[in-house]
């Protein structure tokens, strides 16, 4: 079988898919297991992502695989109208961990569906229909999901739904106030500007703990409960997108415990089906029942599907068993300390942040200016790929090239050591890069100089 050059291959993938945002990895992957995924050249490339920050087991768990083989034959898929075991169980488990207000629990398939669905619950409990959400956002691309999103995709559709308003995403490395911990000053600034452009059918804030796509932003500690007392007074409801922070990467169970600020609705989807398109709206008896009273429809092909639903359960097995929560703890802090050892090492690096296994490092020019530095960030994750590490970049106006890191929960240390030493072997080859073309362009400036020196004396004798 041909390798990673295979000719045919990437001529089929031109000819017949549609493109659907950023490039392909240049790279044809076979096969997957545990913390590694393996090209066709035969390489084993280590997952710094989780696949899209989703599979918290790592690739082809044995127990997970089980439960798919099991269900594929007995149970997999029925009418949306039927319940199963699984579905019920799971509902049931949600409710057991989360605490009192989140007990009522509807069973979808990827994170932009959950979102939708919360934020069509949101307007029809509170009768309103704006939303607020960070203008670093992104909570999904279908329509009601996609007018909360505001870090991509918001040029050439036409207008957002009506309603769409954004605030500032608070930025402890890039304060807009001058000052890191005027979060509260600046917090309260965005809801007087959300009060003057409302029109007084406020429905719902949607936020997530640590906005991935928007740059691996950790929200203050004390900022959703300050946030939740906003909404409250307003009466707003607020919606916890827990889709990468969920089922353990930050190190707790939820990422919004830590501030002791129980969501009105909280969405989970990526880290919940381990990798398999299982999502999740969770919220109140009170508003569920309000919300059913109203009419409250979001009929889907795979809604409470059995399969992915038993995926689900044994996901939590294994996280409550393995104690992945606090070995997310563990390994979290050996990998921001290796960071920290990189940051060190390079003045490239600007800023380490984020919580357990969700890490990410902000590439700059220097630190004194932060000036961003996009392309500096695609050659060391171009490198990482050469070397066998895969990595996630984002990048934002105003904000450097920003590395996104969430390995699965099971990976080990000489795995977070490895992948560590990958990385500071891709800064040590892209700043040589950057070095030598440099060199390169000096060299040329200084071989024509004679030549405009002469070029000048003519024009100007």
């Amino acid at each position: 079988m041909a390798g990673n050059d295979d000719k045919s291959f990437w001529d089929r993938a031109r000819r017949h898919l549609i493109r659907y945002g950023g490039t392909f990895a240049p790279v044809i992957i076979e096969r997957a297991s545990g913390s590694f995924v393996y090209d066709a050249d035969g390489r084993a490339i280590l997952d710094f992502t989780s696949g899209q920050m989703s599979a918290v087991l790592g690739h082809g768990h044995p127990e997970i695989v089980q439960t798919i083989r099991e269900h594929a034959e007995r149970l997999d898929h029925l009418f949306s109208g039927m319940l199963t075991r699984p579905v019920v169980s799971l509902a049931e488990q949600l409710a057991g961990l989360l605490p009192p207000g989140l007990d009522r629990v509807m069973l979808l398939s990827t994170g932009g569906e959950s979102n939708e669905a919360a934020i069509k619950m949101a307007k029809l409990a509170t009768g309103g229909f704006e939303t607020v959400a960070f203008a670093q956002s992104w909570h999904g691309m279908t329509s009601g999901a996609a007018g909360t999103t505001y870090s991509a995709g918001r040029k050439g559709y036409g207008p957002a739904p009506v309603g769409s308003l954004a605030i500032p995403t608070p930025n402890p490395y890039r304060p807009r106030f001058g000052n890191a911990a005027d979060w509260r000053a600046e917090l309260a600034y965005a809801f007087d500007l959300i009060d003057r452009q409302s029109t007084g059918s406020l429905a719902c804030m949607i936020a997530e703990p640590i906005l991935s796509s928007g740059g691996l932003i950790d929200l203050p500690e004390g900022y959703l409960a300050e946030l939740k007392e906003l909404c409250r007074a307003r009466g707003m409801l607020l919606i916890v997108d827990e889709a990468q922070t969920g089922l353990g990467r930050t190190d707790a169970m939820f990422a919004f415990e830590r501030d002791g600020a129980v969501p009105d609705i909280l969405t989970l989807s990526k880290t919940l089906g381990a990798g398999l398109p299982l999502a999740a709206v969770i919220t109140s008896a009170e508003i569920e029942e309000r919300c059913h009273e109203r009419g409250f429809l979001f009929y889907t092909t795979h809604v409470s599907d059995p399969m992915p639903a038993a995926v689900g359960l044994k996901v939590i097995e294994i996280i409550l068993r393995d104690r992945l929560v606090e070995r997310a703890r563990i390994a979290g802090a050996r990998l921001r300390d290796g960071l920290l050892a990189l940051q060190n090492r390079f003045e490239c690096i600007g800023d380490v942040r984020g919580r357990g296994l969700m890490q990410g490092i902000e590439i700059v020019r220097d630190r004194y200016s932060k000036e961003p530095d996009e392309a500096l960030g695609t050659r060391v994750s171009q490198r990482c790929m050469q070397l066998g590490l895969s990595t996630n970049i984002v990048q934002l106006p105003g904000m450097g090239s920003v590395f996104r890191i969430a390995p699965p929960l099971t990976i080990s240390d000489d795995e977070i050591d490895l992948g560590l030493a990958i990385l500071g072997d891709a800064f040590e080859g892209a700043l040589q890069s950057r070095a030598g073309l440099n060199q390169s362009l000096r060299n040329t400036i200084e071989a024509i100089q004679p030549v405009i020196s002469a070029m000048n004396a003519v024009i100007n004798p």
